[in-house]
């Protein structure tokens, strides 16, 4: 049957439309809350529009619904910020390629993005956008802001690009040319800024903003007026930042027009790039100030500029120098000076400085150089310059003030000329002078004969002829010095020197040591009747008379000189007291000798002649024959005094006393106790034979030979030959025929271990074997005397032992030995050569707690020689800055400042600064070191020490120019010294590291 077309249609359609039906309903309610949605979305209620538009999407049976709902979600996303915002403008733009939404979901992100000022976020989106589809309408404003991305990430290539089409636009036209202006402005392209900025400049908005633009391209293009109008009518309404840089601009144009005064507010204000100036800022202000003579705020600008090397450094660091001089502080002036010299950039500049430089190296020192080696570089680089007889003169007269003899003489040798014979004159005297100071006595003689060479000054010729002496003097060379001494006396100038007042003294020495004493005693008469003002030498010289006097038998011209010495108090009042004493036994006034030896006992408790006093005293009493008070006398000796070595023989007087009187017992009892106390003495020895004599008369050989066989030391067999072979040797020493006598003591040493004269042979072998200069072969023999028990000898060899380990710098094996000279020495200048060295070699062996212990016992020696005393304070001083005790040691420096000589007094000198500046005196540790530079340049580690003191004091001063232009001079010139170079760089380094927080030219 045939269906009509119709009928078929109508039935075709009928489940279609009924589904249809169906399905509208459903996409009519999905509709309904997607519109919904849209307007929350457009109400800016960005999260319940997304809720919805998730539910909607869940339901949505089109794509295109979808494809909407996906786009709207994922721009709720961005709105609110959501973690997962760009996951689901991917997904969306994934998912649904085809979408007319697309490119739309990317202009909406860009602009969202672009509205929150989040520019590198909306350039990122603004790129994914296909410009090609966009519509006219749209245009204007994706160009705009696109471009405005590019500029705010410093892609002006790509910002023009877009700015340039959209520059006829009303509404982006004048930003997009503003902006442009800026760009060109940015790149220093002043011609493109003033074009875009004139088509903008009506424009109330920019107009502000283009004033301070346009002052700074005047200022660049060397407008200065015009740069100055502008920047003072932008300054009013410009940003902290603005301002900064329109105070710069201000204050450098009128800098330019030389109107000085005025810049210097506007340079004042100027807060730096970043909070930072550089060295060119620091110059503009340090020379503005220079020009209107306020040099401090001069100085305090241009010491700022640290480690400039351009041809600005070169001009700051001159006016620097002139700005110190100006104020007074030479040696900064010197340091800025120095540096200007040292660049190249303006010559004439360049030799201004070197001048400066040289004039004050020789006004107040220098630490980097000598004073003759500044002065001559100026003359051999600037011959021509009309300062140069001025220069001339100032040499010549630095050899001596700058006291840097060695290397001033050096220089006066290669440059030997007529008119400098004198100089060299003087310079070898004063270099004489310093070699003898630092007891190099044979280069002392070598640099005077020298000077004697050259005598065109008679003052120095007299000089120099009596520290020849002197220096002869000091190697035992009295012969030579007594002659020189009388040379001198002869020279017609000789009286017109500080040396002639006591030159009598000298030659009174001289023969004494040379044992002519009444001629010594003579010259030390005249030397107390010509300076009775020298109260050190005039009671020394009276008991040197004394002593002469004494010697060739003239008792009461000594007593008479012993008494003045007496009365004056001096240290050696209780030696006087002494030999006061023996001066009435030898007049035969016993009687008044054993009072006054009894009144010593008691006005000199503590002296070292006590023992000295208790023997003579006992010795006396057997003279006058009172044997118990004898007896008591040497009973205090012996109790006292158990290491004098008196005390072997007041035990043996004591015997001697007893077998006098018939007390055999008690005669045999001291006998015995020597030879067992004392053994292999000469007192061991007549005990022995004396007590023989007791066991001999009394019938007890056997007893005696019993006793004798209990003494190693006595052979009872070949006696004779004992003493034959001794006696021989002796004969031989005393023929002066050194080389037999050292043979024949060397053979009886060996034949006779156990000899009655062992003692005395070992000790006249050494002496012989040390005055021929063999001393390490005399060590033995010494070492063997002084293992024995106390005797004559012991004292000289425990001297002879420490002076030879001394000299081969062997503390080791001296401090044992100077231990015992201490405690066992007799005579006062033993004990204190003992507690010299002991002093020494504990320090030399880093024992600074036992060196400090003898160093006090010098310094509280009033016998102690001042050259002595002078190394016990730096002892003390070095000892206690090593144990980190500054204070003991400050005290100790201070005392040697006023005392030391050469390099001790550098030493000080550098110590008295180093505390100045602990103390934070600046000023005043500055002034010490300029005085170290000045006097003590020849030592150069103490002068680059106080160099580096120099430093710190100058950055304490606020001074950072002065203090690391110091250091990095101490790191040039000083490689010589490791551990004051590796501080130097310790310091420069915190320095640079803290300036440059506000200075943007330094470089770590």
């Amino acid at each position: 049957m045939r269906i009509p077309i119709r009928l078929f249609l109508f039935l075709f359609f009928l489940p279609i439309t009924s589904l249809f039906s169906q399905q509208s309903t459903i996409y009519t309610y999905s509709l309904k809350e997607f519109d919904k949605a849209v307007s929350l979305y457009e109400d800016q209620q960005y999260a319940s529009a997304q809720i919805i538009f998730k539910q909607v999407k869940e339901k949505a049976t089109t794509e295109g619904l979808q494809s909407d709902c996906a786009y709207y979600i994922a721009n709720c996303a961005i709105r609110t910020d959501q973690d997962n915002a760009e996951e689901l403008i991917n997904r969306f733009v994934e998912e649904y390629p085809s979408s007319r939404k697309q490119n739309q979901a990317f202009i909406d992100v860009a602009y969202y993005y672009f509205d929150h000022k989040e520019y590198k976020e909306a350039m990122h989106w603004f790129e994914r956008v296909d410009e090609s589809v966009l519509k006219e309408s749209e245009k204007n404003k994706f160009n705009f802001e696109k471009g405005y991305t590019y500029f705010d990430a410093k892609n002006p290539k790509k910002a023009k690009s877009y700015f340039s089409r959209v520059t006829d636009s009303d509404e982006y036209g004048t930003q997009s040319k503003y902006y442009m202006g800026f760009m060109a402005y940015e790149s220093d392209d002043y011609a493109e800024a003033n074009k875009q900025f004139d088509q903008v400049s009506g424009n109330e908005k920019y107009a502000e903003k283009l004033s301070y633009y346009k002052s700074d391209m005047s200022f660049k293009a060397g407008e200065f007026q015009k740069a100055i109008d502008l920047g003072i009518k932008a300054m009013p309404k410009s940003t902290p930042e603005e301002k900064s840089e329109l105070n710069k601009i201000i204050g450098e144009s009128y800098f330019n027009l030389k109107q000085y005064d005025k810049a210097i507010p506007y340079l004042v204000g100027y807060k730096g790039k970043n909070g930072k100036w550089n060295n060119t800022d620091f110059y503009q202000l340090g020379y503005a100030y220079y020009v209107q003579k306020d040099y401090e705020n001069a100085v305090s600008q241009f010491n700022k500029i640290i480690g400039g090397n351009d041809f600005i450094a070169q001009n700051a660091y001159y006016h620097l120098g002139e700005s110190y001089l100006e104020s007074g502080k030479k040696q900064q002036a010197l340091n800025a000076f120095k540096n200007a010299s040292e660049m190249n950039f303006n010559l004439k500049l360049q030799e201004d400085a070197s001048f400066n430089y040289a004039k004050l190296s020789y006004e107040i020192g220098n630490s980097y150089q000598t004073v003759p080696e500044v002065l001559l570089a100026f003359m051999t680089k600037y011959p021509t310059n009309p300062n140069n007889s001025l220069i001339e003169k100032l040499l010549i007269d630095s050899y001596i003030s700058s006291k840097n003899y060695k290397e001033a003489l050096a220089l006066l040798e290669k440059n030997k000329t007529s008119e400098n014979r004198g100089v060299y004159q003087k310079v070898a005297f004063y270099r004489g002078l310093e070699l003898y100071t630092n007891s190099d006595y044979f280069g002392s003689i070598a640099m005077f004969e020298k000077g004697l060479k050259e005598q065109k000054d008679a003052v120095i010729t007299a000089r120099t002829t009596f520290w020849k002496a002197e220096s002869e003097y000091n190697l035992e060379n009295f012969k030579d010095a007594l002659a020189s001494y009388q040379q001198f006396v002869d020279l017609p100038k000789a009286k017109e020197t500080v040396e002639f007042k006591n030159v009598n003294y000298n030659i009174a020495y001289a023969n004494f040591k040379l044992k002519e004493y009444d001629k010594a005693g003579d010259f030390f008469q005249k030397q107390i009747e010509s300076n009775k003002a020298d109260k050190f030498r005039l009671n020394d010289s009276y008991l040197r008379l004394a002593d002469c006097r004494f010697v060739t038998t003239k008792y009461q011209v000594a007593l008479d000189a012993y008494n003045k010495v007496i009365e004056s108090k001096s240290v050696d009042a209780d030696y006087a007291y002494f030999q006061k004493a023996l001066c009435y036994g030898f007049l035969s006034k016993n009687s008044k000798k054993i009072e006054e030896l009894n009144a010593f006992l008691t006005l000199y408790p503590k002296s070292d002649y006590q023992d000295d006093v208790l023997f003579e005293l006992g010795n006396t009493y057997v003279a006058e024959n009172k044997q118990d008070l004898a007896i008591k006398a040497y009973d205090k000796l012996i109790t006292g005094f158990k290491s004098s070595s008196y005390t072997s023989k007041s035990i043996l007087r004591q015997g001697l006393i007893y077998y006098n009187s018939d007390k055999d017992d008690l005669a045999i009892a001291k006998f015995k106790k020597v030879a067992s106390e004392f053994p292999k003495t000469p007192e061991a020895y007549e005990a022995v034979a004396t007590a023989r004599l007791i066991y001999v008369d009394n019938g007890k050989v056997d007893e005696y030979a019993s006793w004798v066989r209990t003494l190693d030391f006595v052979a009872v067999t070949d006696l004779e030959l004992d003493n034959d072979s001794f006696e021989a040797s002796q004969k031989q020493l005393e023929q002066g025929n050194s080389k037999q006598a050292i043979s024949g003591f060397s053979n009886y040493v060996a034949k006779f271990p156990n000899g009655v004269h062992i003692l005395q042979a070992n000790f006249q072998l050494a002496q012989l074997y040390y005055a021929e200069g063999t001393e390490s072969k005399s060590v033995a023999n010494y070492e063997y005397v002084v293992n024995q028990s106390r005797s004559e000898y012991t004292e000289q060899s425990l001297v002879r032992l420490a002076q030879i380990f001394l000299k081969d710098k062997n503390c080791a094996k001296s401090i044992p030995v100077l231990v015992r000279l201490e405690k066992e020495a007799d005579f006062p200048q033993n004990k204190t050569f003992a507690q010299a060295n002991l002093m020494k070699c504990y320090y030399e062996t880093k024992d600074y707690s036992n060196s400090v212990v003898y160093a006090d016992k010098v310094l509280a020696n009033a016998k102690a020689e001042e050259n002595v005393k002078s190394d016990a304070q730096i002892i003390v001083a070095r000892s206690a800055m090593q144990t980190g005790d500054e204070a003991k040691a400050k005290t100790a420096y201070a005392k040697l400042v006023t005392v030391s000589k050469g390099e001790l007094s550098a030493e000080a000198l550098y110590y008295d600064a180093y505390f100045k500046n602990k103390d934070g005196k600046f000023e005043l540790s500055n002034t010490a070191i300029q005085k170290l530079a000045k006097n003590y340049s020849s030592y150069r580690y103490y002068g680059a020490k106080g160099l580096i003191l120099m430093a710190k004091n100058y950055y304490g001063l606020k001074d950072s120019y002065q203090a690391t232009y110091v250091l990095d001079n101490v790191i040039e010139n000083f490689t010589d010294y490791s551990d004051v170079v590796e501080e130097a760089k310790t310091e420069l380094n915190k320095i640079k590291t803290e300036e440059a927080k506000t200075n943007s030219s330094i470089k770590g």
